[in-house]
C-alpha cells in the first residue's frame, strides 16, 4: 500500500471559525462546560438560560478569554419564549439541546406533577428548541448540526429513573426522525449519552453510599464522567470531522451500556 503523504491526506478539522452556536442550560455544569468548549474551538455562542446572572457569568469568562458570547435568557418550558427569542435569531449552525433535569423516585410514587414536568423541560421543550433551531437552519440554507443531551439512561433501564429513561428514550427517537427530514438540507441530527457526570445537579445523589457504589459497579472504566469527557465528542458533532453522522447516538458511559 501506498505511503500516504501530508499532500494527500489530512486530519479532518474540528475548528468551528465562523459559526454560530446555541447552546441551552449554559448557565452551569455540563451546559457552561460546553459553551465554553465551543467558544474554544472559534464559535460564536448564544447562551440560553432562565437565569441572567448565571449567563452573564458564562458570557464573561468567554469574552474575557477572546473568545464571542451573547446572553440570552429564556425559557424553555415556555414555547412564545422559544418562538420569540430563538426561531427570530439570524443564524445558527449548531444547537446544543442540553437543557434537562431527573427526579430519582420510585415509578410507584411518581406523582402526575412530576412526570409532568420531566416531560415538558426533557422532551417538551427539547423538541420545541430544536424545531425552532431548524427553521433558523432552513432559512440560512448552510445546514447544520443539532446535538441533543441524552443519557445512558436512553439505552437502559434503571430503578428509580422510570421518568427519566421515558424522556431519554424519547429524545433517542425524536433525533432519528429529525435527522431523516434534515439530511436533504445538510441537517444533521445525533445524541450523546453521558454516564453520571459529577455537577451541581447529580453531586447530592453520591452523598449516598449505596447509590455511589451502584453507579462504580456499573461504569468498567471506573471512574464517574468528567465534564471534559462530554465536550469533546460536542466538538466532535458539532464539526465537519463528522459530517456524515446523523441519527446516531454517541454513548460516553465508561461501558456501562457495553454488558
Amino acid at each position: 500500500m501506498d505511503t500516504l503523504s501530508a499532500n494527500s491526506f489530512s486530519a479532518p478539522s474540528m475548528n468551528l471559525d465562523g459559526l454560530t452556536a446555541v447552546v441551552t442550560g449554559a448557565g452551569r455544569g455540563i451546559g457552561e462546560g460546553c459553551s465554553l468548549a465551543l467558544a474554544s474551538a472559534g464559535a460564536e455562542v448564544i447562551l440560553i438560560s432562565r437565569t441572567e446572572s448565571e449567563l452573564k457569568a458564562v458570557s464573561e469568562k468567554i469574552n474575557n478569554a477572546g473568545g464571542k458570547a451573547t446572553p440570552l435568557v429564556c425559557d424553555v418550558t415556555d414555547t412564545e419564549q422559544i418562538k420569540s427569542k430563538i426561531e427570530t435569531l439570524d443564524r445558527i449552525d449548531i444547537l446544543m439541546n442540553n437543557a434537562g433535569s431527573n427526579i430519582p423516585e420510585p415509578f410507584i410514587d411518581v406523582t402526575e406533577e412530576h412526570l409532568d414536568f420531566l416531560l415538558e423541560l426533557n422532551v417538551k421543550s427539547m423538541f420545541m428548541v430544536a424545531q425552532a433551531a431548524m427553521k433558523v437552519m432552513l432559512k440560512g440554507g448552510r445546514g447544520g448540526s443539532i446535538i441533543h443531551m441524552s443519557s445512558q439512561m436512553g439505552h437502559v433501564g434503571s430503578p428509580r429513573r422510570t421518568v427519566y429513561c421515558l424522556t431519554k428514550h424519547a429524545v433517542e427517537g425524536m433525533s432519528k426522525a429529525i435527522a431523516a427530514e434534515g439530511a436533504p438540507d445538510g441537517i444533521r441530527s445525533n445524541c450523546i449519552g453521558p454516564t453520571f457526570v459529577e455537577t451541581p445537579m447529580t453531586k447530592p445523589m453520591f452523598e449516598n453510599p449505596e447509590f455511589s457504589q451502584f453507579v462504580m459497579d456499573r461504569i468498567l472504566m471506573g471512574r464517574l464522567g468528567k465534564i471534559s469527557d462530554i465536550t469533546g465528542s460536542v466538538i466532535f458533532l458539532a464539526s465537519p470531522a463528522s459530517e456524515l453522522i446523523t441519527g446516531a447516538s454517541l454513548t460516553i458511559d465508561g461501558g456501562w451500556t457495553a454488558v
